[in-house]
């Protein structure tokens, strides 16, 4: 299958390769932003082959020593879950968000004002001085209906990144989201330095918000996916109704990990969220009206 690319209707662009499924968004000098446009999708081209290139590498977990791998990409996905190298971790932790920021690249340029990329909530920004985007907030997708999709999400919250900010990355991560997870959040959220490290450490934390509960149902990861890099762990695959001080213990787990993080200088903030609760690393990071849900992300 060869890549695929459409615009949409608001100007921004869709691009597609196999798994990597992409919307970006631009702001500035129409020439500018056209010139991007071609170059990111020239360079998108390329990606997909050359992750699946080292993607045995890439699977196994890290060790100490220098990155055995070659591609631009597979390189920053390497040095940003280096960090956790100490624990069980692959470089594919950080996959999502390293693409995205690959891409991102292609916008820092003169004439762009602000862009975005958004590889399924894992997202890479660009802000020229003086510039911001709100990044939206979207609770349980469960709850998405037909009506929403078309009207518009009803967002639970939003972060607002201001040029000033040493963020240029978010990225979420949760028991139901694409990856596997081995916590319980339904959604960690996390702002960091790029994408590729708010990816990796989103994958971290949440699989720090974790407890054990008859109403909790690990399996295998190689049970649900025959090619997963996380083998034999057991990994979230259903979570039930728990008691409140069940999901309050989990996050506090994740929230320690999340403050640890914090305090390595590895990321600018993270809230996290489990079944209608939320707690952060920084209350002044989201601004998170009535309950505290956030899954999607969408920059707007």
């Amino acid at each position: 299958m060869h890549a695929q690319r459409s615009p949409l209707p608001d100007g921004r662009w869709h691009f597609q390769h196999g798994p990597i499924d992409i919307t970006i968004g631009a702001e500035g000098q129409a020439d500018a932003v056209q010139a991007a446009h071609a170059a990111a999708w020239r360079r998108f081209e390329t990606v997909l082959q050359e992750l699946v290139a080292e993607l045995p590498i890439l699977r196994q977990p890290l060790r100490g020593g220098p990155c055995p791998l070659h591609g631009r990409v597979a390189q920053r996905m390497w040095a940003a879950c280096r960090p956790y190298r100490a624990g069980f971790i692959t470089a594919m932790a950080s996959v999502a968000g390293a693409v995205a920021q690959e891409l991102i690249e292609h916008y820092q340029r003169p004439g762009i004002a602000r862009a975005w990329v958004n590889n399924g909530g894992d997202i890479a920004l660009h802000l020229a001085p003086g510039q911001s985007v709100r990044v939206g907030l979207y609770a349980d997708l469960a709850r998405l209906d037909a009506r929403q999709v078309v009207d518009g999400l009803d967002l639970d919250g939003h972060f607002d990144v201001g040029w000033a900010l040493p963020v240029r990355g978010l990225a979420s991560s949760g028991w139901r989201g694409r990856s596997f997870s081995l916590g319980i959040a339904d959604t960690v959220t996390v702002l960091a330095r790029s994408a590729a490290e708010a990816d990796a450490a989103a994958t971290v934390i949440g699989n720090a918000v974790a407890v054990e509960h008859p109403g909790i149902v690990r399996r295998p990861a190689r049970e649900l996916r025959d090619d997963s890099d996380l083998g034999a762990i057991a990994v979230t695959v259903d979570v039930a109704r728990l008691p409140s001080r069940v999901v309050r213990q989990a996050l506090l787990c994740g929230l320690r990990r999340a403050q640890e993080l914090r305090a390595a200088g590895l990321i600018w903030s993270a809230i996290l969220v489990c079944q209608g609760q939320a707690l952060t690393t920084d209350a002044a990071a989201a601004q998170l009206p009535g309950h505290h849900h956030n899954d999607a992300l969408s920059a707007a």
